[in-house]
């Protein structure tokens, strides 16, 4: 039976549609039941309309308080009882109270080589560390940003013409292979799967 998942998007929805198109394949091992966005407009939520996938916004800034928010958030998780929820391109932290009230396994997709460059900026980062590899990785969510233990990573060169746009570019390619095929594999695999 195919992995039900939830998917929680800020953004353009990049990775969300490509997790739609790899979902749309014949014999697929992952579904997508909905997703939860924090903004409107953005890209995510157009995406869904347009593939007929059940959306809700939780406009982050309609909160009074981080805590509110995540515990909406949770609830809305509970709602939806997915077997998992792909963060991608999802913009909030997620604090102790959003925690406390899910117990969904959460996966995510983070642009660089975690451990290395957690948080924003991740290839100005690895730019300015003058480091000889970037990439992306899934991993699993915990309370530690971007700290949970790795289910999948893809890499690439960084070559000496790359400027920080042209490197996110060529990550986001990454990204968009990685996460349908982290999922599969995963699928496959087991929740306790060990990492690619």
């Amino acid at each position: 039976m195919p992995l039900r998942c939830l998917v929680l998007a800020s953004g353009r929805g990049s990775n969300f549609k490509a997790l739609l198109e790899a979902s749309a394949q014949p014999q697929a091992p992952f579904s997508l039941e909905g997703l939860v966005t924090d903004r409107t407009p953005c890209g995510a939520q157009a995406l869904a309309e347009r593939w007929q996938v059940p959306s809700q916004c939780l406009p982050y800034r309609d909160f009074s308080t981080r805590e509110a928010f995540d515990e909406a958030l949770a609830n809305s998780i509970r709602a939806t009882a997915p077997d998992l929820v792909l963060c991608a391109g999802f913009m909030r932290v997620l604090g102790p109270a959003f925690f406390k009230g899910c117990s969904t396994p959460l996966l995510n997709i983070h642009p660089s080589l975690l451990p290395a460059h957690r948080g924003l900026h991740t290839h100005r980062q690895a730019l300015a560390a003058r480091d000889a590899y970037h990439g992306a990785s899934v991993h699993w969510v915990t309370p530690e940003l971007d700290g949970g233990p790795l289910l999948a990573q893809a890499r690439l060169a960084i070559a000496p013409e790359d400027t920080e746009e042209r490197l996110a570019a060529r990550v986001l390619a990454l990204e968009h292979a990685l996460y349908p095929r982290a999922l599969s594999y995963l699928a496959e695999a087991g929740r306790d799967a060990r990492p690619l």
